[in-house]
């Protein structure tokens, strides 16, 4: 699935909130720190994260690609 973002980047805590993933960031924190989210193919445990145009998001099997506004 194709996400767009119309900023330079946004942090992988945020991109779980925006799609509905997690429904805080205390929530996404836990998500990500217990290893359930991996970004470009490697698991991620840093909620501030910038993902750019290009990066991909894996969760509960589902792909997210970011694609950016420019």
């Amino acid at each position: 699935m194709e996400i767009r973002i119309d900023t330079d980047y946004i942090t992988l805590g945020r991109f779980l909130k925006l799609q509905g993933l997690a429904a805080t960031g205390g929530e996404a924190k836990l998500l990500i720190q217990s290893g359930k989210v991996s970004v470009n193919g490697e698991m991620c445990t840093i909620r501030g994260k910038k993902l750019v145009s290009g990066d991909t998001v894996g969760f509960n099997d589902d792909n997210y690609t970011i694609i950016g506004s420019k």
